[in-house]
């Protein structure tokens, strides 16, 4: 018997540390030149560098493309899959 439920998709592809190409998005917190802070399928991720720019972004896929001196890629809690109030993160 096969196993009906199926695991979320989500992929990282980081190319010389200049663009970074990522799959599973479901929202995106915020962004700026520094950080860009968004939900996956797997959890909260963080991009950290300088002068990031988000090259393209598709709702409907949840693909997206970001430019630009990456330094970082954090993931945050794998429980949450969307946004966070912000008095929620006050007693995180």
């Amino acid at each position: 018997m096969q196993d009906k439920t199926t695991k979320p998709n989500h992929n990282l592809i980081l190319e010389n540390r200049k663009s970074l190409s990522i799959s599973g998005i479901t929202d995106v917190d915020s962004f700026d030149e520094r950080s860009v802070c968004l939900y996956t399928e797997l959890g909260e991720l963080t991009i950290q560098g300088r002068e990031l720019h988000i090259d393209s972004m598709s709702v409907e896929s949840g693909n997206m493309t970001i430019t630009g001196d990456i330094w970082a890629i954090v993931y945050g809690d794998k429980d949450r899959k969307g946004p966070v109030s912000a008095l929620g993160r006050l007693f995180r």
